[in-house]
């Protein structure tokens, strides 16, 4: 399987509940889509962190997946979340999500028992030979405790379906050894809201961004800036803006935080399942304060 090669910024996107978190709502999932594409994102990755998946059921987050894509229509790529702790239903969520329609899928690494890398090879391959879809590896070493070398990167990408992975690790020295010795094998795409503005000036081609579900055209706007343009003086005038915001999510449960801001914008998620907790109303007047100091209309 080539290389699979991503354009732009790909939104991780939250999984939006009816009003007392006990079903998914799908509504909600087609008013978040075009939110952020009419805001010009240019792909959507439901069903990671932000997508709160350790609190889905497996039904609920085939449901949320292909909710995810029928209401994309094929407008932007879809990346679908479909990593789980055992292999078995790994290939289980990995082949609905592609019967679904989905463009690639994001496998984290067993984040129980946290695999070595010969383990890990045979995870990622047992997908591949099930499920003919490209896969992005979804690097989280904070969640999974499974940290793998630049060139365990590489090799991974070499042996197994793997044709990109989403950094979340937030090692930038690694993340550009991958994009520059690694490219051949595997794409390297930031995860990693603060570092966002260094990956594209190093060159990345995308990069899966939370804040994109708040603030899509401002993400874009960055994106054609440093990665099209290479206009760096009018992407640090964005970054300025962007930036505060990234570091506040950061700060924070990231998912909480991410629908609290879907919320300030006018595209409410519902509330987040425990044990995540909702953003306090004091951190909330401060993210509302952010986005206003970046010319976002808030509620």
């Amino acid at each position: 399987m080539s290389t699979q090669q991503f354009t732009g910024v790909l939104a991780a996107v939250v999984t939006p509940f009816t009003t007392d978190a006990s079903a998914v709502d799908v509504a909600g999932i087609g008013r978040q889509v075009d939110h952020i594409i009419d805001g010009g994102v240019h792909g959507l990755v439901p069903g990671g962190s932000t997508g709160e998946f350790t609190s889905l059921t497996v039904e609920e987050r085939k449901a949320s997946n292909r909710a995810y894509i029928e209401a994309a229509a094929g407008r932007v790529p879809v990346v679908a979340g479909t990593g789980a702790l055992s292999t078995a239903e790994t290939i289980e969520l990995t082949r609905d999500a592609k019967d679904a329609g989905a463009d690639a899928v994001m496998i984290v690494p067993p984040f129980y028992d946290a695999p070595d890398f010969e383990a890990l090879v045979a995870h990622y391959s047992a997908v591949t030979e099930a499920v003919d879809i490209p896969i992005m590896y979804y690097n989280i070493p904070a969640a999974t405790g499974v940290e793998l070398t630049s060139q365990q990167l590489g090799e991974l990408g070499r042996r197994t379906g793997v044709t990109s992975f989403k950094d979340t690790g937030g090692d930038f020295p690694k993340f550009t050894e991958v994009h520059f010795d690694e490219a051949e094998h595997i794409q390297a795409l930031n995860g990693w809201d603060t570092l966002t503005f260094a990956a594209f000036a190093l060159g990345a081609g995308a990069g899966v961004w939370g804040a994109a579900s708040i603030i899509p055209g401002l993400c874009a706007e960055l994106f054609q800036a440093v990665a099209v343009d290479g206009d760096l003086d009018r992407g640090r005038e964005l970054w300025a803006k962007i930036n505060p915001i990234c570091v506040f999510l950061e700060s924070h449960n990231y998912a909480g935080a991410i629908k609290a801001g879907t919320a300030l914008v006018g595209v409410d998620a519902g509330p987040t399942r425990l044990p995540i907790q909702p953003l306090a109303e004091e951190h909330i007047a401060e993210l509302r304060g952010l986005l206003r100091n970046a010319g976002v209309s808030v509620g």
